[in-house]
C-alpha cells in the first residue's frame, strides 16, 4: 500500500486546472508556505524580510478568502447569511478588503495584542474570534481533502462546514464593527432611505423644470454634489412637507442630518412661503448656479429675465390660474401648479381679491415688511439655503455620499438595449432565444455557431474581476447590497440573480454538474438538450469516481 504522502501527490491537481477547488488548494498552499517562511525567520535579525513577508501574508489570504467567497457563491449561493447589516456600515468601511481585515483583528484578539476595542469589547469578542478561526481552519482541511479526492463535487459535508463559517464570520463582522464605530439604527436606516426619496424626486422635477439635464447627471457633474441638496431643502420644505423634512416633528424624529439645522429650516420655510412662483423659480436656479450668483447680484443670466416674469406684479401673487402640469401623487393633497407646489399652503400678497384668511395675510405682510426688496429676502434664503446644504458636505460627508451616490444610480440614464437579432438567436430561431437578455461584447456570440458544433473545443471564458464590474451586464441594473454578483460560468460575465436564474452543466469548461449561468447564454449558446432540461427519471445516474 502506498504511504498517504505518496497518494496526496498522485492527486495533486494541476494549477492549469480551472476548477475552484484547485486553484484553492495552491492559495492555500501558498499561505502555509509563507506561514511557514515567518516562522522560521527570527525578525530582530532582518526585520526588512519580515515586513515583506508579512505582505506577502496578507496578499495571499486576501486570495485565499476571494477564492472561498467564489466556492461558496457556487456551492452554497441560497444558503448564504444575510449580509444585509452592510447597510449600517459607514461607507468608507465597505473595501474590498474588509474581509481580510476582520480574519487579521481576529488573530489579534486570540493573541491579546488587539488595543483598537475597550477591554470589555474585547472580552466579548474573543469567543467569536476564536469561533471564526476554528472554523475557518476546518474549511481549509475540508476544502483540501476534497480538492484531492473529487474537486468538481461538493458533499454535503463540505456545504455544511461552508454554512457554518459564513454565519460565523457575518456575526463576528457584525459585532466587530460595532464595537469600533457607530452604527445605524434601524429608524436611522429608514430615514436615511427617506431622504434618498426625497432627494430623487427633487432631482425628478429640477429636470422637468429644466433646472438640470440628464446630461449632468450622467456625467456626474461635481456641481450636483451641492445644487441637489440645495434644491432638496426647499423641496422637502414646500412641496413634501410630511416627508424626512417634516418640522411637525420634534428635532429628534429627524435624521441626525437635518435635526441640527431644525430652528434655521423653521425660518426657511416660513419665508419660502410668502414667495411667488416666479421669486421660487429665480430662488432655485440661482441655487442651481455658483455659489457667487445669488439673486440679489449684477450677474443674473440675462436668459432667466425672459423666463421669469418681473418680481412685484400683480399677477405674479396670482397662483390659481396656474395650469396643472406637475402629477398629484409627487405632492401633498391639494391643488397643484407648474412648479409642484400645493397652492393651500402659499398665502397671496395683501391686496388680492381672493378670501384668504385675514390673519395669513398679515402674517405674509409682515414677514416681507422686514426686508428692503423682495431682492434682499430673496438673498437672504440664498445664503441660508447654501448654508445648510454646504454643512451638510462638512459634518455629514459620509451619510451625504452614501445618499448622493445612490441618488445618481437611480436617476442616471439606463443603457440602451441592443437592436437587431443576435447570431445566436438567427441560427436558434426558437421563442427562448428571442426573450434571452441581450449582452453587450459576449464573448461566445461571434462564433457561437462554430462553437456549438465543436462544444468539446469551446475555451475557457475570461472571468471578469467583481472589482470591474458595478452593473448587471445584461439589464444594466447597479448591484447594491441586496443586488449581489453572479458570474456566469458561460461566458465569464457578471450578472444580477434575475438574470442568471439557470443552471448547466458545461463539461467542456471542467463543469461537469450543473453551475450557474446568465439567461442569455442558456438559451443561446448551449445545447438543446440541457437547455430544455430534464426530468428526474430521464436524468442518467452520475458515473462513479475512479
Amino acid at each position: 500500500m502506498l504511504p498517504a504522502a505518496l497518494r496526496r501527490w498522485l492527486r495533486r491537481p494541476k494549477r492549469s486546472d480551472p476548477r475552484l477547488l484547485s486553484q484553492f488548494f495552491f492559495a492555500d498552499e501558498r499561505v502555509m508556505q509563507v506561514v511557514a517562511e515567518i516562522n522560521g525567520l527570527n525578525a530582530e535579525l532582518d526585520p526588512q524580510q519580515y515586513l515583506v513577508l508579512l505582505n506577502q501574508l496578507h496578499l495571499s489570504q486576501a486570495h485565499l478568502l476571494a477564492i472561498l467567497e467564489r466556492i461558496m457563491e457556487e456551492c452554497i449561493p441560497t444558503q448564504r447569511h444575510s449580509r444585509d447589516y452592510l447597510v449600517k456600515f459607514p461607507e468608507e468601511l465597505l473595501v474590498d478588503n474588509l474581509g481580510n481585515h476582520m480574519l487579521f483583528a481576529a488573530e489579534c484578539l486570540l493573541a491579546g495584542t488587539f488595543l483598537e476595542v475597550e477591554e470589555a469589547d474585547r472580552a466579548q469578542l474573543r469567543p467569536q474570534a476564536r469561533n471564526l478561526l476554528c472554523s475557518l481552519e476546518l474549511v481549509r482541511t475540508v476544502l483540501r481533502e476534497q480538492s484531492l479526492s473529487q474537486p468538481g463535487s461538493y458533499p454535503e459535508s463540505v456545504r455544511a462546514v461552508l454554512i457554518q463559517f459564513d454565519r460565523l464570520f457575518a456575526e463576528f463582522e457584525l459585532s466587530y464593527v460595532s464595537s469600533l464605530v457607530a452604527v445605524k439604527s434601524p429608524e436611522e436606516i429608514y430615514r436615511q432611505q427617506e431622504i434618498i426619496v426625497l432627494f430623487c424626486e427633487t432631482v425628478e422635477r429640477a429636470l422637468r423644470l429644466g433646472y438640470l439635464t440628464q446630461e449632468m447627471i450622467d456625467g456626474y457633474e461635481p456641481l450636483l454634489m451641492f445644487t441637489i441638496p440645495r434644491l432638496a431643502i426647499i423641496s422637502g420644505l414646500l412641496i413634501y412637507p410630511e416627508g424626512p423634512l417634516s418640522l411637525e416633528r420634534s428635532p429628534e424624529q429627524m435624521s441626525r442630518v437635518f435635526s441640527p439645522f431644525y430652528n434655521l429650516l423653521k425660518k426657511i420655510r416660513d419665508l419660502l412661503r410668502v414667495l411667488s412662483v416666479e421669486e421660487l423659480c429665480l430662488l432655485e436656479r440661482s441655487l442651481c448656479a455658483a455659489e457667487s450668483e445669488d439673486p440679489r447680484g449684477p450677474a443674473t443670466p440675462p436668459a432667466w429675465e425672459a423666463a421669469v416674469p418681473a418680481v412685484g406684479s400683480a399677477a405674479a401673487w396670482d397662483l390659481q390660474e396656474v395650469p396643472l402640469t406637475c402629477p398629484e401623487q409627487l405632492a401633498p393633497p391639494g391643488v397643484v401648479n407648474n412648479l409642484g407646489i400645493d397652492q393651500c399652503w402659499r398665502p397671496q400678497c395683501p391686496g388680492s381679491s381672493s378670501g384668504l384668511d385675514a390673519s395669513l395675510v398679515a402674517h405674509c405682510s409682515e414677514l416681507r415688511s422686514r426686508y428692503s426688496s423682495a431682492e434682499d429676502m430673496l438673498h437672504t434664503l440664498f445664503v441660508c439655503i447654501s448654508g445648510v446644504a454646504d454643512q451638510l458636505q462638512t459634518n455629514f460627508a459620509s451619510d451625504l455620499r452614501s445618499i448622493l451616490k445612490t441618488v445618481f444610480k437611480i436617476v442616471a440614464s439606463q443603457a440602451e438595449p441592443l437592436e437587431g437579432p443576435s447570431a445566436s438567436q438567427e441560427d436558434d430561431g426558437g421563442p427562448c432565444a428571442a426573450d434571452a437578455p441581450r449582452v453587450a461584447n459576449c464573448p461566445l456570440c461571434a462564433e457561437a455557431a462554430a462553437l456549438r458544433r465543436a462544444a468539446g473545443t469551446r475555451r475557457l471564458p475570461e472571468w471578469v474581476p467583481d472589482s470591474t464590474c458595478s452593473q448587471c451586464s445584461a439589464c444594466r441594473s447597479p448591484f447594491t447590497l441586496l443586488r449581489r454578483r453572479h458570474h456566469c460560468r458561460s461566458c465569464g460575465k457578471i450578472f444580477c440573480a434575475r438574470c442568471s436564474p439557470h443552471t448547466a452543466a458545461l463539461p467542456h469548461s471542467g463543469h461537469p454538474r450543473p453551475v450557474r449561468v446568465c439567461s442569455h447564454c442558456y438559451t443561446a449558446h448551449l445545447a438543446p438538450t440541457p437547455r430544455r432540461g430534464r426530468t428526474p427519471s430521464q436524468t442518467p445516474a452520475p458515473r462513479p469516481q475512479p
